[in-house]
């Protein structure tokens, strides 16, 4: 494993550490993907608010992350890799992964679909939109099409998208969050600390 990477696990050796309690399960992806579709014992800490000291108390076990296929997951591996977990791994193939290994999901039909996804209907929907405005009422509706193609690459270049931050306050996206935010709301169970002078039960795999 070369510096700066994180060794990968696949979906079969996860399962088994967290059925005896060797790893934390941590899911980077954002809010609005994790309340559409999670795996059962995975954490949410979305790597657009992740700070590498938020996890002391589970320095004795494995910590695993993921994202939806393994790109977001692999591009913050330099921060991860700072969290201070016993070992350090990604999860093989992110969410996809672990759903083609056959393993379950909580799956919430009622959420809107992601942030990302609804950018790229949108964005879509205005290209196509100006295209056929530039040819049946004037060329100028083009300008619409240039207008969202640098609003695209700002979003790339910089890493903030104007249209994701307005989408997310539309009125589907804010009411299910509300809705969902009252639902856990001091319901987030704090991993236990181990007692003074005692020693950890559990022996990581090599």
């Amino acid at each position: 494993m070369s510096a700066g990477s994180m060794k990968q696990v696949d979906a079969n050796t996860l399962k088994r550490w967290l059925d005896d309690d060797l790893a934390v399960l941590i899911d980077v992806r954002e809010a609005d993907e994790h309340a559409r579709e999670h795996i059962p014992q995975a954490r949410l800490v979305p790597l657009s608010g992740f700070n590498p000291t938020d996890f002391p108390q589970d320095h004795d076990r494995i910590g695993v992350f993921h994202c939806q296929s393994g790109t977001r997951t692999g591009q913050a591996a330099p921060r991860i890799l700072q969290t201070g977990f016993a070992q350090v791994c990604e999860l093989e193939g992110g969410l996809k992964g672990w759903k083609d290994a056959g393993f379950a999901v909580n799956y919430n039909r009622k959420a809107p679909i992601s942030i990302m996804r609804q950018v790229q209907i949108t964005a879509g929907s205005m290209v196509v939109l100006g295209i056929v405005l530039a040819v049946l009422v004037s060329p100028w509706f083009m300008a619409l099409c240039a207008f969202v193609g640098a609003g695209l690459t700002f979003a790339g270049v910089s890493g903030t998208c104007a249209m994701a931050s307005i989408l997310a306050h539309m009125p589907w996206n804010k009411s299910f969050g509300k809705a969902e935010s009252s639902k856990t709301s001091g319901n987030t169970p704090a991993a236990p600390s181990p007692s003074p002078g005692s020693e950890s039960g559990r022996t990581l795999p090599a």
